[in-house]
């Protein structure tokens, strides 16, 4: 049977290697155009994306460090905004996004599988295990590429 990590971090390989090749070809002037009237653009999505990696990571270890996880909520337009990747080259973006997740494929198939059951509240939400966690992120990113266009196959 295949082990949990070895089977969501390879997926996980296999849409950050996808997104990244169609991120490549996305124009600086076009990453900074908003994607609907009055919504975020592509620099925008991907910013939140990079956040959720950062957070996620965090997540991921900390849940497998304890016998249970508080973690609290994030403020996404906050974030976005306060990180101002709007002004960040589409290049920088792509290129720590993806190298984010070939990290966070790393730690996945290497999170203990007695962990994996670790309860983990996030912020006011009802608590889900780490295997929930870690699945969610994966459809989370999923979700966010397929709506700048990106697709990833899933």
């Amino acid at each position: 049977m295949e082990h949990f990590g070895e089977h969501v971090s390879a997926e996980l390989a296999r849409v950050a290697d996808a997104a990244e090749i169609a991120l490549r070809r996305v124009s600086e002037e076009e990453s900074g155009r908003p994607l609907l009237a009055g919504g975020w653009s592509r620099k925008q999505v991907l910013g939140h994306l990079i956040e959720s990696a950062s957070n996620n990571h965090q997540r991921f270890v900390r849940a497998a460090l304890a016998d249970a996880l508080e973690f609290p909520a994030y403020d996404t337009p906050g974030s976005v905004r306060v990180e101002a990747v709007e002004s960040a080259s589409w290049t920088m973006l792509v290129d720590l996004w993806a190298s984010y997740n070939r990290y966070l494929v790393h730690v996945i198939r290497h999170l203990p599988a007695g962990k994996l059951n670790v309860s983990c509240r996030i912020g006011a939400n009802a608590p889900v295990s780490l295997r929930y966690l870690v699945e969610d992120y994966v459809r989370h990113l999923a979700h966010h590429l397929d709506q700048i266009g990106v697709t990833t196959g899933r």
